[in-house]
């Protein structure tokens, strides 16, 4: 079954996370996704975080499924004759490296569109190309600190928390996978190819929209709230046997979910009971609200409490840990948990891919090697030989 994106090529010169995860979702959908690095060490995410000295990292692993890899030599000349013969060859061209980079090499958007008017050329900066930021250095920390997830992360009263998930990474990866995808949908009605930037602070910032709405209101800045809103009863609740991540979150936003929940605990009369009856009497006792609920669920498993309430209708979620979720049977059907060989780090079980097409299935493949492809490559795309491409090789091209 064909893929939805086969036959587009991407020339991947990403690292890290926040472009890698863009590049990882195209290669996911069908795109032929070839990452170009450095001959000597390749991309930095492959040994920066390893713990396996010369054995390519988890988090290099995590983020380059499906891709291949080819190394070579920037800042040779032939490596840049070679660079550019590809540039010729592919749809999009995507990177992430500080400001002026590729420009110092000669190998800015200008010079690439020059040689491939068609090319959509993906840029990925902390805080974009233009503006008081734009020269400042980012990770996802700092675009959730810049962008306001650390502001409204926290309970009140508490410093401000970066929240675990890497919104700031990942979360900009996805939004330049459909900046790519949308410039390359115009381009196949226009002809043309354009740039595409996504800056991570402004990433962050996009999913921070809701929490503003207090901001409207009271024209101060967002509070930090908990795990509670404005809704109740939400809050995370806790349950047997008291472990660290032995926890429920549950919301109720209408009457009939409260009622709902009441009958699940065995204690219908609380849906009429006049400290619980309406929204706003239930905001004043929310205090004794928790504690009925959590002498409930504090003697049930997290597991349990979730299937009670979600049979009930009462939207509830277990807090499942990372080892709880690499063996989730609900994912592991779904063919989000997923289990691959890689040649260095053998059988490993990882999350695939969130986006599911009916007619354009996900299969997860090991991310490549250091140079895996450059043979593979450099024939298909450029039909070079074995001899020319290790004679590139013993040059230090390649």
């Amino acid at each position: 079954m064909e893929k939805a994106l086969a036959g587009v090529k991407v020339l991947d010169m990403t690292q890290f996370e926040a472009g890698t995860s863009c590049t990882e979702m195209l290669a996911w959908l069908g795109a032929d996704v070839i990452k170009v690095e450095s001959p000597k060490m390749g991309e930095q995410g492959r040994w920066i975080l390893t713990e396996k000295p010369g054995v390519d990292s988890y988090y290099f692993i995590l983020l380059n499924a499906n891709k291949r890899s080819v190394t070579i030599n920037l800042k040779s000349d032939k490596g840049r004759e070679l660079f550019l013969d590809l540039v010729k060859k592919v749809d999009i061209l995507s990177e992430n490296y500080s400001l002026g980079t590729l420009e110092s090499l000669g190998l800015g958007y200008d010079k690439l569109r020059e040689i491939n008017p068609r090319l959509i050329y993906l840029t990925i900066k902390g805080f974009g190309t233009y503006g008081p930021y734009s020269k400042y250095k980012s990770f996802d920390m700092i675009a959730q600190a810049t962008g306001g997830a650390m502001t409204l992360t926290g309970f009140p009263g508490s410093p401000p928390l970066k929240p675990g998930p890497t919104i700031g990474d990942t979360g900009t990866g996805i939004h330049a996978a459909c900046g790519v995808l949308a410039a390359y949908i115009q381009r196949e009605r226009t002809g043309k190819g354009q740039k595409v930037e996504i800056a991570m602070q402004e990433a962050v910032l996009n999913f921070v929209r809701v929490p503003m709405m207090g901001t409207y209101i009271s024209h101060k800045p967002s509070a930090r709230v908990g795990n509670r809103s404005g809704v109740g009863p939400t809050d995370l609740f806790k349950c047997a046997p008291g472990g660290d991540n032995d926890y429920v979150f549950i919301i109720c936003t209408t009457p009939e979910m409260w009622q709902s929940l009441c009958a699940a605990i065995g204690q219908p009369e609380l849906a009429s009971d006049e400290r619980f009856k309406e929204h706003r009497a239930r905001g004043h006792n929310i205090e004794e609200l928790t504690r009925i609920i959590t002498e409930w669920t504090s003697q049930r498993s997290k597991h349990d409490v979730m299937r009670i309430f979600g049979e009930a209708g009462v939207p509830c979620g277990a807090v499942l840990d990372t080892v709880e979720l690499l063996n989730n049977e609900h994912m592991k059907q779904r063919g989000m948990i997923v289990t691959i060989n890689h040649p260095a780090r053998g059988e490993l079980t990882m999350p695939g891919c969130p986006v599911k097409l009916e007619d354009s299935p996900v299969e997860v493949k090991p991310a490549p090697l250091l140079g895996q492809h450059t043979n593979e490559v450099l024939s298909e795309l450029l039909g070079m030989n074995a001899q020319q491409v290790e004679s590139l090789r013993r040059e230090g091209v390649v």
